[in-house]
């Protein structure tokens, strides 16, 4: 298939403030918007308080209720990384904290539904709660709370997602996005609004007395922030202030060997080094491995990973969570091939792509939809939503991603207003989201999805762009750049690893893997002889070619104790020459 061809585009600065001591860290932070050198600060105290937050204060008067009469507490997890996170968080939290009957129960995908379900209530009823407390899910679950409420189950919701018009009737909700929240940050994930309603709790605790009166010793909140940075970088949140702090604050204790042994068990699988731990590591090499659980099978695997204690355990449970990755990994090949297949046929035949884009096989496995609808979305530079069947319930299951300039939720909220019954059920962020509808409404679904999105977007809006940090010196591209760049972060969604462009020349390349190419190039009028790897891109790179631009990440390269630079190439065109 053609790929869309990618425009570079340069980021634009110009900095009021003085940022950093280097000026290649000063464009850099500029270009992202940083106004204050205090908005490079990540220690905790620059975070906002708990009783900033909504209802936070409502939360902990409940939660210590439930402490000192003993309530059966049961959490209510969602089935992602940010709900494992989540989820292990407030069990140890809880527990830390004195609560003497706290455990969970997640969803199956593929029997109960997502979140707070009647069904998922049900298995939860059966540990006799006195309350459920859910961790990034429940603020679209009005059924679930009322069944919940019927059973005499008193519901406290904590989540991150955007709410509908009205929010579900439980005790008490947390949610930074809920209505009339001026709560600064919009950005939490569901494990980070849950570590702001427990450290509101420690807090009036503390204030009570309740520690001494136990026989407890009080614990620091801050302990637990590896499994906050983990659970907010999987969920690709926006990396504000509040949680570039977080993430911050929690890769720290990473480093410094202070996580709980099943995060570093999942370090160990990936080959990673916690001492010299990345956000993007946490994203990419940790992330998907709890998800794949939550993709395959049962997401209990990895939030009982998180919580266990002896490492001899975790890394078994570690171990099979990377065997379930590898296992999602050939399945979403495949898919993703099938699923380019299919639209190179319709183009064959004179069919022209939809800007809004709707895939569907009846041998799609719903829980790997939505990394298909995103490698699709990344190769063709459009809103993709991914479906599959799911038998039990009788409906398709489908997985949305979008583009910068499309909200993806709003995009369906108008749907769902404009033709009622359509669309069964969805929720989301402005990137991502997720819905169920009949089988017999796809087509009909597919021509609304297509005129909501051409309502907002342009054919100019489908044209791939890389934003790009310019050009290197020939002095800059070195060890030392990298390690500076590194350091510099954390970097992630909304605050983006820098990205760099430029002319090289091709030195030569080589296949690795049938996917992958390394090449090596050389800065044109150096001497300068560089490595770079292009991950996936090998069916983009044309042998014989001897000049590329390309758009490209430092990095640093660690093999058998040697470190050296390392070009993580993004994007990659030939540069014609031209006769004198």
């Amino acid at each position: 298939m053609n790929i869309p061809r990618i425009l570079i585009v340069r980021r634009e600065s110009d900095p009021t403030a003085h940022l950093a001591d280097t000026p290649l860290l000063q464009r850099i932070y500029a270009a992202r918007g940083v106004s204050a050198s205090s908005e490079l600060r990540y220690q905790l105290h620059h975070m906002h308080p708990p009783a900033a937050l909504k209802n936070s204060e409502a939360a902990a008067e409940l939660l210590e209720t439930a402490l000192r009469q003993h309530w059966r507490i049961v959490i209510v997890a969602d089935l992602d990384a940010d709900g494992a996170t989540s989820c292990a968080l407030a069990l140890r939290v809880l527990r830390a904290l004195g609560a003497t009957a706290v455990d969970y129960v997640v969803p199956n995908r593929f029997v109960h539904g997502y979140g707070l379900t009647p069904e998922i209530v049900a298995v939860a009823a059966e540990k006799s709660p006195d309350l459920l407390i859910t961790v990034d899910n429940g603020i679209s679950n009005h059924d679930g709370v009322q069944a919940a409420q019927a059973r005499g189950i008193k519901v406290l919701i904590t989540d991150h997602h955007l709410p509908g018009p009205t929010v579900p009737a439980a005790d008490v909700v947390v949610n930074p996005n809920q209505h009339g929240d001026d709560f600064p940050s919009k950005h939490l994930a569901g494990v980070g609004v849950i570590f702001y309603v427990l450290s509101a709790l420690r807090a009036r605790l503390r204030d009570s007395g309740w520690f001494a009166a136990q026989g407890l010793a009080e614990p620091k909140m801050a302990q637990f922030l590896d499994l906050v940075a983990l659970g907010t970088v999987a969920d690709v949140v926006r990396l504000d202030h509040t949680n570039r702090i977080l993430v911050a604050q929690g890769l720290q204790r990473i480093r410094a060997g202070r996580c709980v042994p099943g995060i570093q068990a999942l370090l160990e699988i990936a080959k990673r080094d916690a001492a010299r731990l990345s956000a993007t590591d946490l994203g990419f090499q940790l992330g998907p491995r709890l998800n794949a659980a939550g993709r395959l099978v049962d997401m209990r695997l990895s939030i009982e990973c998180l919580l266990s204690d002896d490492p001899v355990e975790a890394k078994k449970m570690a171990e099979h969570l990377d065997e379930l990755n590898r296992e999602r990994r050939v399945i979403e090949d495949e898919m993703q091939q099938q699923a380019l297949a299919r639209l190179e046929g319709s183009l064959a035949n004179g069919a022209t792509l939809p800007f809004g884009l709707c895939l569907f096989d009846p041998e799609w496995h719903q829980g790997v939809v939505g990394i298909v609808a995103g490698r699709v979305k990344e190769r063709l530079h459009r809103p993709v939503i991914a479906f599959a069947p799911d038998h039990a319930a009788g409906l398709l299951r489908g997985s949305a991603r979008s583009v910068d300039d499309l909200h993806i939720r709003d995009a369906l909220a108008t749907i769902a207003a404009q033709q009622p019954g359509l669309i069964t059920r969805f929720g989301g962020h402005a990137a991502a989201a997720g819905l169920s509808l009949p089988a017999e409404n796809l087509e009909a679904f597919r021509a609304a999805f297509d005129a909501e999105v051409r309502r907002w977007l342009s054919a100019d809006h489908l044209q791939g762009r890389l934003l790009s940090d310019g050009e290197l010196s020939v002095a800059e591209l070195c060890l030392e750049t990298a390690e500076l760049l590194r350091a510099a972060g954390p970097w992630g969604q909304g605050f983006p690893e820098p990205l760099f462009d430029g002319e090289f020349e091709v030195l030569s390349h080589q296949i690795m893997q049938d996917r992958h190419v390394k090449i090596f190039l050389r800065p044109p009028g150096s001497t300068l002889r560089l490595e770079g790897v292009a991950f996936r891109r090998a069916a983009e790179f044309v042998p014989g070619t001897t000049r590329l631009r390309i758009a490209y990440k430092l990095d640093v390269n660690e093999w058998q104790g040697r470190r050296r630079l390392q070009l993580v190439i993004e994007h990659l065109e030939p540069v014609l020459q031209h006769a004198a």
